[in-house]
């Protein structure tokens, strides 16, 4: 069990690091880059500032205790946030090594997910 609470500490503490990074970039990014690199992709710039909430409100939900619904909601929410910028990278036409370090992301947050569940149904028995 201790080595599960470590597993889900470290895939946690990663993933709403990066969550974290990606809305503060959302909101005080003034990098033309970034903004051209959304251009490409199709996405427009005032959905930035919308993901950007919803990303910190996950991770309050995520790290809050209790609120088992609403964790999974918020780790819905990331999958959906993930998967579709990699689609979105992928259908650009971005090369293999601009879109494939996203399922790194996308491993560490099953890897909180699944430990969860592991933690949550061992405090049940």
């Amino acid at each position: 069990m201790k080595t599960t609470k470590i597993i889900y500490w470290v895939c946690t503490f990663l993933i709403i690091a990066m969550m974290l990074y990606s809305a503060y970039s959302s909101f005080f990014s003034n990098d033309p880059k970034g903004a051209e690199m959304m251009k490409v992709i199709g996405i427009p710039m005032y959905l930035l500032k919308f993901l950007g909430v919803c990303k910190v409100l996950g991770a309050i939900a995520i790290l809050v205790p209790g609120y088992p619904r609403l964790k999974e909601w918020a780790y819905a929410g990331y999958f959906f946030d993930l998967a579709g910028a990699t689609f979105c990278f992928i259908a650009s036409g971005f090369p293999v090594s601009g879109w494939a370090p996203m399922f790194i992301f996308i491993a560490l947050l099953l890897g909180s997910y699944f430990t969860y569940h592991k933690i949550l149904s061992a405090k049940q028995v």
